[in-house]
């Protein structure tokens, strides 16, 4: 089980598909508050410094490009994201999967859309590969309430810890007067 918090020495970052096109097909979250968040979660890495993962799935199709304020956010993330040619669970792919790999961390917070697609299958094959995964529901979103409920109620089922965006800042802070505390601090009022 979860025997150890989340760091920034021990965790790493994973976003799936926060396209233009993917974001728009989304009706179970207020989709501006998932980009922000989505958002967030990419300060958090480029603050503390945590290895992250971006990719996509058919940027050229009606899914179409990652949104473009993670450029801004994790340049050279952004320059390497794994671009995937529709491949549902990302893990199966093996530039994804060897990219995870890569982190050499076995604790990652996941965030993406659709929770009920894009996330639910690469994190049941993270956790089966003995990664521990908290997966950030405010920062994901899906076609219908009802589908990102059932997604997010059976990726916990399978060990998933299903958190938010300042439940992670807070994780990772301990302590605000901290270094990690300062650098956050500005992040966990971005709205």
């Amino acid at each position: 089980m979860h025997k150890a918090v989340f760091t920034p020495e021990n965790s790493a970052m994973i976003l799936i598909d926060h396209q233009v096109g993917t974001m728009a097909w989304t009706h179970s979250h207020d989709i501006n508050l998932v980009k922000a968040n989505a958002l967030k979660l990419a300060r958090i890495a480029a603050a503390l410094e945590i290895p992250t993962v971006i990719t996509s799935s058919m940027e050229d199709m009606v899914q179409g490009p990652i949104i473009s304020e993670l450029q801004e956010i994790l340049p050279q993330v952004f320059a390497n994201r794994v671009k995937r040619p529709g491949i549902v669970n990302a893990m199966h792919h093996e530039g994804f999967n060897k990219a995870v790999k890569a982190l050499g961390r076995k604790k990652l917070f996941v965030a993406g859309v659709t929770t009920e697609i894009c996330i639910t299958f690469p994190v049941l094959q993270m956790l089966e590969e003995g990664y521990e995964v908290q997966v950030s529901a405010d920062a994901s979103a899906s076609y219908t309430k009802y589908g990102d409920d059932l997604a997010l109620r059976r990726m916990e089922k399978a060990g998933a810890i299903i958190t938010t965006v300042d439940m992670i800042v807070s994780e990772l802070a301990v302590d605000w007067t901290s270094p990690n505390g300062q650098k956050l601090v500005p992040i966990l009022g971005y709205r």
